[in-house]
């Protein structure tokens, strides 16, 4: 059997994906795009130490002519869905990074463009295959804790310090203009993989600005977004994200069901640049009400394999989503059942889109649709609302209900300067 020939979108967040591909067993790497040289170059060198000559482009429109099966995307997190349209039209297979879409209405063109290709489009929500995700997932779908009754997923990150790093002073870098709610899908999508149960409806908040913080360039400021979050079966999910003051940063999930409990331990690190997990407890109840047993132990891999153990970034995360996406094109079952499908991946970025409007509407609770039902999308066909001006048109959202925090330029100067030293 040929190896499956793909290319990586965005060099930078798309490092972890080459590292996998240019070692996977049913895979190649043929290309990598983009934007900034020197991130290309990295791309280049570290193909030509796997011992592989790969095409490097700076224009997409080149890159997408290259012989491909399969393109990763990991440009920037409000593009995802425009260029995977583009790649299922092509007939590529895609693996997009988070998040899915930026409005209701590239979630419907984005599904219908997966329905009319019939090519596979997988998720890659990296933090539902951290080793202790993954285990509860896993250990949920034996019905060990029964139904899910109440969770909560927690994904703190104060990017404050490496802000300069990962927005490069560009004023209108998607980060800048994102809002409170939007980068969801740490938080929520572990929760959903895990019960494998749909949202329903959400009520958004947002806590206050930290005005401590020196300015940056992020119009919503430094804040935090919660989701209240309502499943198909009447449970309720509490999500919470964004820039609040703890270090290490807080990944954490718990899943309360109808006869024990799933928790991944808080006060630990979730993961290590090292690559070490953090425990997870899980209480069983017995036949006795209210006594049963507690298990504490470090989750170990699900495939058990030298790539699986190899790649530690992001709690371990980093192999899963391409293997198995890689496993799904080549219909294997492994694939089928884990990777994340457009639906699914869907369901995740609402949560954050229509938290949102919530806020914006006085914290009112939002209906999330079914966009699996065809007879529910014309009404978000048009639905571009967001806070992105190259999107939004006429409906341009400001990025949080008390408006924006507009910067002078020498704030911009100043963060980029800090990213070309190193800072």
């Amino acid at each position: 059997m040929s190896k499956l020939k793909i290319g990586v979108f965005g060099a930078y967040r798309g490092m972890s994906m080459i590292h996998v591909l240019l070692e996977h067993p049913d895979a190649t790497l043929v290309a990598v795009c983009d934007k900034y040289a020197p991130a290309l170059e990295k791309a280049g060198a570290a193909a030509k130490e796997a011992g592989l000559s790969i095409a490097l482009y700076e224009s997409f429109d080149d890159f997408l002519g290259h012989d491909m099966d399969a393109v990763v995307l990991a440009n920037y997190a409000n593009e995802h869905a425009p260029f995977a349209v583009k790649l299922l039209k092509s007939g590529r297979h895609v693996l997009s990074e988070v998040l899915p879409c930026e409005t209701p209405a590239q979630a419907v063109e984005l599904i219908e463009a997966v329905e009319e290709s019939g090519k596979v489009y997988a998720y890659a929500e990296n933090y539902c295959y951290m080793d202790h995700t993954f285990e509860m997932w896993r250990r949920y779908e034996k019905g060990e804790i029964g139904e899910v009754m109440y969770a909560e997923g927690e994904y703190i990150h104060d990017c404050a310090g490496i802000w300069p790093s990962i927005t490069y002073g560009e004023r209108d870098h998607w980060r800048n203009n994102m809002y409170p709610t939007f980068y969801c899908t740490h938080s929520f999508g572990p929760i959903m993989t895990i019960t494998q149960k749909r949202p329903v409806r959400v009520t958004g908040f947002i806590t206050n600005r930290n005005a401590t913080v020196p300015p940056l360039g992020l119009k919503m400021g430094d804040c935090a977004g919660i989701e209240m979050v309502t499943l198909e079966n009447g449970a309720i999910v509490k999500s919470v994200h964004g820039h609040l003051k703890r270090e290490p940063g807080s990944i954490n999930y718990e899943v309360y069901g109808m006869k024990g409990s799933m928790e991944s331990q808080r006060f630990m690190p979730s993961y290590t640049p090292e690559g070490q997990e953090a425990e997870i407890q899980v209480y069983k109840e017995g036949k006795k009400v209210c006594e049963g047993a507690n298990e504490r132990y470090v989750p170990g891999k699900v495939v058990e394999n030298s790539l699986a153990h190899k790649y530690a970034t992001h709690g371990g995360a980093d192999f899963y989503p391409t293997h198995f996406f890689i496993e799904k094109i080549l219909g294997r079952p492994d694939g089928e059942h884990y990777s994340i499908d457009v639906y699914a991946a869907v369901d995740m970025g609402l949560v954050g889109i229509l938290a949102y409007r919530s806020c914006l509407n006085h914290n009112q609770p939002m209906e999330i649709p079914n966009l699996r039902n065809k007879e529910e999308r014309d009404l978000w066909r048009n639905d571009n609302a967001c806070t992105n001006p190259a999107v939004a048109g006429e409906n341009l959202l400001p990025c949080h209900p008390d408006g924006n925090i507009e910067y002078e330029d020498e704030v911009f100067e100043k963060v980029r300067n800090m990213w070309l030293e190193g800072k």
